[in-house]
């Protein structure tokens, strides 16, 4: 998370040079990848069977998170830059600093799901209409302010080429919708500046929805059926009820009710290390083994974003592999006897060393070898 975190510490305004918007969409791309394992962790501490309407709508917001992953990668794409998500930088340690928040704010941590990770949700998917204006504050408080300014970065740098364009990258990096399949077409290049911006603009909408409402905009450039934006989705879940037609982003919803049940869930504790678990253990072994997963997931993606699009059919896959081997994980009660004694259970960590990355480019490069011409069901 170096790039993120450094940015967030300057403070700046709208990147002012090509060589910068590329510093700042790699940044994007470690933001919305920042949120993916908080999200997983939520839901895959839900017990088997139970909160369904809660489960189905984290991992609504998960794939959408991979598609704004996606997106940002082919906006870096688009004007020159290369995606790096497969090292141990891009992954953050938890509990993590949210990049381009109010310093005030507490750590973002892995944490089972309660009501308490539905309110961290919330925190960071908290629309920048919410923040409470800071005379003192000279950038941005807010990652929908960050997005902010790489749209008008867009448009500046775009409008100063004098006949040129900042749209020079090879167009077979782009990740389509025949790549993702699992987008619902979702997924588009970007060739130009219209593209472009449409990207920054589903990336926001779908998180702290359209222009002050709680709706986000998939119903007006995707042809999908409309529905509330991530924050609302959580806000939902958190609360107990749906949004009705009518509500406004600071009412409560006042919709249908949601079943929620807190106790069906595995509790964890978000800091623990692969190193708290006994050497030799099988609880250590399956936590390493869900670490060199992760990997080959991020692997995959950033094969994907350089070159080989057709590597991302291969890794939602992955993610339902991940699923399982976290959740396998969970029904280990915590191997010290005290924290099982509390309750807790074993849990993955998100722990990523070069290692992992190398062991899972090999196997990648592998596979992509062997079926070089994947179909949905050959990835799966």
């Amino acid at each position: 998370m170096i790039t993120a975190y450094e940015l967030s510490r300057r403070n700046p305004g709208p990147p002012e040079t090509v060589e910068e918007l590329r510093t700042y969409l790699q940044a994007a791309l470690e933001v919305e990848h920042l949120t993916i394992p908080v999200y997983m962790t939520g839901m895959y501490t839900i017990r088997p069977g139970t909160n369904r309407p809660a489960q189905n709508t984290i991992r609504s917001v998960v794939l959408e998170e991979m598609l704004h992953l996606t997106l940002a990668a082919n906006l870096l794409n688009a004007v020159g830059g290369t995606p790096d998500v497969a090292n141990p930088g891009f992954v953050a340690g938890y509990p993590a600093v949210l990049p381009f928040s109010d310093p005030s704010l507490p750590p973002i941590p892995l944490q089972h799901f309660s009501p308490q990770a539905l309110d961290t949700f919330m925190l960071i998917e908290r629309p920048r209409s919410f923040v409470p204006p800071d005379p003192e504050a000279t950038g941005w408080t807010s990652i929908g302010q960050f997005y902010g300014f790489i749209r008008q970065g867009l448009i500046d740098l775009e409008g100063s080429t004098e006949g040129s364009t900042i749209f020079t990258g090879p167009p077979e990096r782009q990740v389509g919708p025949e790549d993702f399949y699992n987008s619902g077409g979702e997924v588009f290049a970007v060739t130009d500046l219209k593209s472009a911006l449409l990207a920054v603009e589903v990336i926001s909408d779908q998180g702290e929805g359209v222009a002050d409402t709680i709706w986000d905009s998939d119903d007006l450039h995707f042809g999908e059926e409309r529905q509330v934006a991530h924050y609302f989705r959580f806000k939902e879940i958190r609360t107990g009820r749906r949004y009705g037609r009518h509500d406004l982003p600071r009412t409560e919803p006042s919709g249908p009710v949601v079943d929620v049940t807190w106790d069906d869930t595995y509790p964890i504790l978000g800091d623990t290390k692969v190193s708290d678990y006994p050497p030799r253990s099988q609880v250590r072994r399956q936590a390493q083994l869900f670490n060199e997963r992760y990997a080959y997931l991020l692997t995959l993606l950033d094969m994907a974003f350089t070159g080989i699009p057709r590597a991302m059919h291969y890794a939602v896959p992955v993610m339902l592999e991940l699923r399982d081997l976290a959740q396998r994980m969970y029904r280990n009660p915590h191997p010290d006897d005290d924290q099982a004694r509390d309750g807790y259970h074993a849990s993955p960590t998100f722990e990523l060393v070069d290692d992992h990355f190398e062991s899972a480019r090999v196997q990648a490069t592998e596979v992509l070898r062997t079926d070089p011409t994947p179909t949905e069901e050959s990835a799966r």
